[in-house]
């Protein structure tokens, strides 16, 4: 095992740490969760900096990496900013339609991502009755005498929905029943008649705007398809496994913003005539969530690396993402413990690092889904 990063990789993390000095100061982050949002300005930078186009095939405009390279950018991208933010999360719109989009559909992709520094489309795939259960999907579409599709139905958690100009959609092929598996991916205009939005508002990650997507017998046609039709929900869920992994290199960001944040006060705060970090609790506390960060930082790259070289990740993948977003999460409860009453309010970002923790234990997948996917994979690989 060779731990040691490349050259290439530490001028990258070095680059994402500037960046985020300068554009993510605590003044800017406020305003951002004030104002529910992020400011152009960042993305277009962001963009500017290349770091957006990470990943992309190079014959599109990008920049060939690993995913090991990717998580370490996404870890020192939140470390480094000390806040979730939607810079990296919506650039799976961008792998999904790599991956299964239409050559057309790459091209003004690339170019929206180019233009605007924003990806092109959100991802609307949960609904309100069929999150974790996504056989009570009941968003359909179905084919009229004219060869279109009729679409209905509605979607809820979709990130950044009302802001972006498309989304994809998983919808169920005719017929809304569970028992139907067969599902298609749609690239829908957000202007298209039909398609209409409701805001969603947060307890954290209030800078990342939600919202609900109604789909009113919308018209679309067969060039609008992504894939094959049928397998629309087989090709998310060979995505989610990338995509759980980078929520928890988001997590680990966060997490070790959250340690030191706590460390560093932690040695400044006199209590009893001396820093609590004399106090064997504090020391308890702090030795807990360093072997957090580690074990979760270990699972991450582990896994990473298993899917840079074609190894199967489906049962690493789901139990870093309980593992991990579980730990991550009570490494901030510990540090706004630490930090006490004053954790507790908004003069400090603990708070509002532990409440954006929280909020990723459900994407990707929730806590008790990943026990579900890896407690069968366990069994399986322990049968004989």
């Amino acid at each position: 095992m060779d731990f040691a990063l490349t050259d290439e990789q530490e001028l990258l993390l070095e680059s994402v740490r500037e960046f985020c000095d300068r554009y993510f100061t605590d003044d800017v982050v406020k305003e951002m969760y004030e104002n529910g949002g992020m400011p152009d300005e960042i993305a277009e930078a962001y963009r500017d900096a290349g770091f957006g186009l990470m990943g992309i095939p190079e014959e599109y405009g990008g920049i060939p990496a690993d995913k090991v390279t990717l998580g370490l950018m996404i870890e020192e991208l939140y470390h480094s900013a000390g806040c979730m933010h939607i810079l990296y999360q919506n650039s799976l719109s961008m792998f999904d339609i790599m991956e299964f989009g239409t050559e057309e559909q790459k091209q003004q992709a690339v170019d929206h991502y180019m233009e605007t520094g924003w990806p092109i489309a959100s991802l609307s795939i949960s609904e309100p009755g069929a999150g974790s259960d996504n056989g009570s999907m009941t968003c359909v579409a179905k084919k009229q005498a004219d060869g279109t599709y009729k679409l209905s139905g509605q979607k809820t958690w979709v990130t950044m929905g009302e802001k972006l100009p498309y989304t994809i959609v998983v919808a169920k092929d005719e017929d809304p029943s569970r028992d139907n598996r067969n599902m298609s991916l749609w690239y829908i205009p957000m202007d298209t008649p039909g398609v209409s939005t409701a805001s969603l508002h947060k307890i954290g990650q209030q800078c990342i705007p939600f919202c609900e997507v109604y789909f009113d017998d919308v018209v679309v046609t067969e060039e609008q398809r992504m894939g094959k039709p049928g397998e629309g929900f087989m090709m998310l869920m060979k995505n989610f496994e990338v995509e759980r992994s980078f929520i928890v290199a988001e997590q680990v960001g966060l997490a070790q913003a959250a340690l030191e944040d706590a460390a560093k006060y932690a040695n400044q705060r006199i209590a009893f005539g001396k820093p609590i970090t004399k106090l064997q609790m504090i020391q308890e506390k702090l030795c807990d969530m360093e072997i957090k960060v580690q074990n979760t930082r270990n699972m991450l790259y582990k896994t990473l690396w298993k899917l840079d070289n074609g190894e199967s990740v489906q049962l690493d993948s789901a139990m870093l993402k309980r593992y991990g977003c579980s730990e991550c999460f009570q490494v901030a409860d510990m540090a706004l413990s630490i930090y006490a009453g004053l954790g507790y309010t908004t003069e400090v970002r603990i708070g509002r690092i532990w409440a954006d923790l929280r909020g990723n234990m459900f994407g990707g997948g929730t806590h008790e889904v990943m026990a579900y996917i890896a407690g069968r994979q366990v069994a399986k690989k322990y049968a004989n």
